[in-house]
């Protein structure tokens, strides 16, 4: 088991880490999502002692591994690294690469680290490789042959540091295929990954990264299909997100519209829907406005790169007020021309007590 305390690691300029806590169970597969720059990397580094945190404790199995008189290179035995730049020695032909570290650090005789690296070999579909060297193999075949030199070690714990990030896209299923085999032994893994489709098949536990440590951890079906926190919910559903403030009748209408085109054109999103955007803000501004006193609004659009759908969420104070309420009957109309739900509520208590929820015609 790994156990996580408190665990910061900051750098002069960024802390990627500010406070994680987690227990890592035996056995557990475990995929580390979330956008770049967020620690998911630095977290693996850290459970091995590559990078020093700047604070917090880690255990590994009872055995803290912070503490500064533990013999960490002994601990590291338990634990196999696979990078996203492979790392084999160009000197050594495949079978060196993957006999040099049992022979060196186990004591094993040339003889069981041959045989033990040949059965590897066959494990990851290239015996045949055992005698080529490493700038002879495909990038595929590279990091094939680097998860066979870590399972060599016969560690514990095999961490993953995004391991398909550096191949090819046509390279990148025969590497997952094997790290699918390789979940299927028992031993606690770590994979750092952007591919979601393969973080959700090969995991029992997945961890969202974002704001400085674990955002969420669930398994691949609440993660996937029923993230509790928006950020984990924007990021698994490839949503770009463009909030503003309203705050008056004289509020700057034209610098808006330029925020929303640039916001759609930054995001590619396809011309017809860019037009609805724009629109659905315009015509509903323009049906609230006149129930409204103090006009007050907080409006969040939110894109869906994987569907390409858009929806606008519109929060705003005063009295229990709807679109189809009001004089404008022209905007409404509109509205209602270019959305396929609307949807208000009205929540007393809130600081924005009226909740209007547009969905955006597609096609």
């Amino acid at each position: 088991m790994i156990k996580i305390e408190h665990l910061k690691k900051e750098y002069p300029n960024v802390t990627p880490l500010k406070d994680v806590n987690v227990e890592i169970r035996d056995g557990d597969v475990i995929s580390v999502i979330g956008p770049s720059g967020t620690g998911k990397s630095t977290l693996l580094r850290c459970i091995n002692q590559m990078e020093k945190p700047t604070a917090g404790r880690v255990w590994v199995d009872g055995e803290e591994i912070t503490d500064p008189k533990c013999d960490i290179n002994r601990v590291r035995r338990k634990m196999g690294m696979v990078f996203q730049s492979f790392n084999l020695f160009g000197h050594l032909t495949v079978i060196e690469n993957i006999m040099l570290s049992p022979v060196d650090l186990l004591g094993k005789s040339r003889q069981e680290a041959y045989d033990d690296g040949m059965r590897l070999l066959r494990m990851v579909g290239l015996a045949e490789k055992a005698l080529n060297y490493p700038d002879e193999l495909s990038g595929g075949q590279k990091q094939r042959i680097a998860i066979a030199r870590t399972l060599a070690m016969d560690p514990d714990i095999i961490l993953l540091d995004e391991p398909t990030s550096a191949l090819d896209p046509t390279m990148v299923g025969e590497v997952q295929a094997v790290i699918r085999e390789l979940a299927k032994t028992g031993k606690t893994m770590m994979i750092v990954t952007h591919e979601m489709n393969f973080a959700r098949a090969i995991s029992n536990r997945v961890f969202y990264m974002d704001e400085g440590g674990i955002y969420e951890d669930g398994t691949p079906e609440q993660i996937f299909e029923h993230p509790q926190r928006e950020n984990t919910r924007r990021f698994i559903r490839k949503l770009k997100v463009l909030e503003l403030q309203i705050e008056g009748r004289d509020f700057d209408f034209p610098g808006m519209a330029g925020e929303i085109q640039n916001y759609c054109s930054r995001n590619q999103i396809p011309p017809r829907l860019a037009s609805r955007i724009q629109l659905a803000l315009e015509e509903a501004v323009q049906t609230l406005l006149p129930g409204m006193s103090i006009p007050r609004m907080q409006a969040s659009c939110e894109y869906s790169e994987a569907s390409e759908s858009a929806s606008w969420t519109i929060e705003y104070s005063g009295p229990e007020l709807s679109p189809g309420a009001e004089r404008n009957e022209l905007a409404y109309q509109v509205l209602q021309g270019i959305t396929g739900e609307m949807h208000h509520t009205y929540d007393v208590g809130a600081e924005y007590p009226n909740r209007l929820t547009l969905t955006l015609k597609t096609d």
